[in-house]
């Protein structure tokens, strides 16, 4: 057993370093640090969004716009493949709000760790750029949060997603067809690399989602052949979280599994 007088033992530099951050109040220059690796996945993400939308015809410039205002990949995805449909104003924004819905969640998550301080128009410049990543990473942070932390990570992380998407409509002119179809292709992939982890680990989650998989093809390829592919995510992601919330509810006091 030691002795009183013993020194008490040395931390490493990491837990000097956690120690650190957790005093002093993070910076706009922290948010920047630490959403960098943030900024350069959404150059590779939107970069592909950027090639697909130069070969459906819109212009730099406007998908330069549709990239600063939705940044949302699944939501610009959708979007861009129900403007190539001339889909109806009213089903892109019911789409497009289904879609996005998990932001409001998010956000009001979020917000629980900001300051007393933070005012309105702060709060909404923060769920503005509010993304899944971001979301992860403030979230997990073990600081207290700041507007000028928030701030520095949405604003390099827009920054990545909006340069991807202006480079990627500079490439499509360039790129052959062929490769644009090809991304395509791995989107879908990336979109089921991203499901087939929780699905393999979870029953309820593979219920879900091949619930929703099966009422998406019926509704894809039977009558009436009237309906949007945006009236159609939209069905399929109601009636599959219904299925999900009435077959495997969650109780109360049930914990989140680590």
């Amino acid at each position: 057993m030691k002795g009183t007088g013993d020194p008490p033992p040395k931390r490493t530099a990491r837990e000097e370093t956690k120690m650190d951050k957790q005093k002093k109040a993070l910076s706009f220059r922290d948010g920047i640090r630490d959403a960098l690796p943030i900024c350069l996945g959404y150059l590779s993400v939107s970069f592909a969004f950027g090639m697909i939308a130069s070969d459906r015809g819109m212009p730099a410039w406007i998908a330069a716009l549709f990239a600063v205002t939705c940044v949302s990949g699944t939501g610009q995805f959708v979007g861009l493949n129900l403007l190539a449909d001339s889909a109806p104003l009213f089903e892109m924004f019911c789409t497009l709000a289904v879609i996005n819905a998990r932001y409001l969640l998010m956000s009001v998550s979020l917000s629980q760790k900001l300051p007393e301080k933070t005012n309105l128009w702060q709060r909404l410049v923060i769920a503005y750029g509010n993304t899944d990543e971001i979301f992860a990473l403030a979230s997990t942070s073990s600081a207290a949060l700041t507007f000028p932390y928030m701030l520095g990570m949405i604003l390099i992380s827009v920054l990545g997603w909006t340069a991807g998407t202006v480079f990627g409509e500079a490439a499509g002119g360039v790129i052959p067809s062929s490769v644009v179809s090809a991304v395509n292709i791995a989107l879908y992939a990336m979109y089921i690399a991203l499901i087939v982890p929780d699905a393999r680990r979870s029953l309820p989650v593979t219920a879900v989602v091949l619930f929703a998989a099966a009422l998406s093809c019926l509704l894809t390829f039977l009558p009436p052949d009237s309906l949007g592919s945006g009236w159609v995510i939209i069905i399929a992601g109601l009636a599959a979280s219904a299925f999900g919330a009435a077959l495997f509810p969650r109780g109360a006091g049930e914990e989140e599994e680590p």
